[in-house]
């Protein structure tokens, strides 16, 4: 695969004010409510440290506690599949189709078949599959992956869904207005739940004690893809497992507080087992998660919980968009899972941080990003994944962080510099940096003159 080049990427939304404006606004306003949130419930630290210690046990004992919840899930009458990879996962799922003779599906959001490339595999085996969630629909009818966790289309406006669907649905393209868009999807929607022969979703968490799972919407799609069809098949990812029911409620208040800054999802659904009439089909898939495991630095990537909260803190995400990223997982949380998948294609992700340390800060699950976004740079040098030009610019930074004399000549150097360069040339519109930045004044003297003169003797 090719080596995703995520400023690049960036470039034409950077330069798309509109559509970039808004885009930082939604975030940052999910962020604020997210602070609001926090800080109004009672030990919200705390319960980010005991949601970081229940995942940290449960990682350590996911064999065990998945055993337990096969046998479970088992007498509840849930058929668990089994998948090592993404290959396996949609075998599974496309054998459990045909199975049922099934031609026609609808789909509940979910990151791991979007990681599967779930739909593109069963479109290629003549099987309609229709996105669920308003978002991911949007994005499905514009051939586009999601950019977003949570928020699958946050990154468009409103025109450019009434265009889109004028173009896919014939709906009027003068009108964004969100109620009649809404009216335009449901209604496209309604016959397509009727006459599909399963659904399809993912799941936020399975619970070993119990064998059952849930899964947390704010549109009802997926209980809609679950309850209308005959036939039920939800995908889970090792990691989202929790030991006991008692900690359900932990992570939900903790979930929707950190996506969306709400007290609780619209919809939070539980799933023991099928209605008279009815299946149900779990697929448990690995997918490199055992690979993961196994690092010991990296490893707590797994606690996760997929809430979005880094993604609508981070400053490069806000400004960049999510599909210049070109992976399932963007913004912070995709810079140190990613690089996991193949290091090769996406080495470079790391690079895309300002070092902020915001992700840290807002993760539910205390997932050590910032440490790891470091972590990260050494190995991609270590293998020498770095690009070509940035080792030589390092290599040449060292040489004059070694060297005090060589150093003092280099700022005597930049001063001068800043003094003789005319300004048109230094703020000139073809420079990025002065596009939307001023250089600043030259200082008189540098800090280690400053010292020389004023404090040196005085030590």
């Amino acid at each position: 695969m090719k080596r995703i080049n995520q400023v690049e990427n960036s470039k034409r939304f950077v330069r798309d004010m509109p559509h970039r404006t808004s885009h930082d606004k939604h975030l940052w306003d999910a962020r604020v409510r997210r602070d609001k949130a926090a800080n109004e419930t009672p030990d919200w630290e705390l319960m980010r440290e005991t949601a970081s210690r229940i995942k940290m046990y449960t990682l350590s004992q996911l064999d065990k506690l998945w055993e337990e919840f096969e046998r479970n899930a088992t007498m509840n009458g849930i058929h668990v599949h089994w998948a090592k990879d993404a290959e396996e996962h949609n075998q599974i799922i496309y054998n459990i189709l045909a199975a049922h003779d099934v031609k026609l599906i609808t789909k509940g959001k979910s990151m791991l078949q979007e990681e599967c490339s779930l739909r593109q595999y069963l479109e290629s085996q003549g099987i309609e599959y229709d996105e669920a969630d308003l978002g991911e629909r949007i994005q499905q009818l514009d051939d586009q992956p999601p950019s977003h966790i949570v928020m699958p289309a946050i990154h468009k406006l409103r025109e450019d869904v009434a265009t889109l669907f004028a173009d896919k649905l014939g709906s009027d393209p003068h009108n964004d207005d969100p109620h009649y868009l809404n009216n335009v999807m449901r209604k496209d929607m309604r016959k397509r739940y009727m006459k599909a022969g399963a659904g399809l979703s993912g799941v936020n968490f399975c619970i070993a004690q119990t064998g059952g799972f849930v899964v947390c919407t704010n549109e009802g799609n997926a209980d809609i893809s679950a309850n209308v069809a005959p036939l039920y098949i939800a995908s889970a990812v090792i990691e989202k497992l929790i030991p006991k029911q008692e900690h359900l409620p932990l992570f939900i208040r903790l979930l929707s507080r950190s996506a969306l800054g709400f007290a609780i999802t619209q919809y939070t659904s539980h799933y023991h087992k099928p209605t008279p009439g009815k299946e149900i089909h779990l697929v448990v898939v690995d997918n490199g998660r055992t690979d993961i495991l196994s690092k010991s630095r990296y490893w707590e990537v797994l606690k996760c919980i997929h809430c979005s909260a880094c993604l609508n803190t981070c400053p490069v995400f806000r400004r960049s968009g999510g599909l210049s990223y070109e992976s399932v997982y963007p913004g912070p949380i995709g810079l140190v899972f990613m690089p996991n998948v193949n290091l090769h294609t996406y080495s470079q992700l790391p690079y895309s941080c300002t070092h902020c340390g915001s992700c840290g800060n807002v993760c539910p699950v205390k997932v050590p990003i910032p440490s790891y976004i470091f972590q990260w740079r050494e190995d991609v040098v270590s293998a020498k994944e770095d690009e070509l030009g940035h080792r030589y610019q390092m290599r040449m930074g060292e040489s004059i962080l070694n060297h005090t004399s060589i150093m003092n000549a280099a700022e005597h150097l930049a001063i001068t510099s800043l003094k003789y360069l005319p300004k048109a040339l230094m703020e000139s519109r073809l420079n990025p940096w002065a596009k939307d930045h001023k250089n600043p004044d030259k200082p008189k003297e540098t800090f280690r003159d400053w010292y020389n003169r004023t404090q040196k003797d005085s030590q």
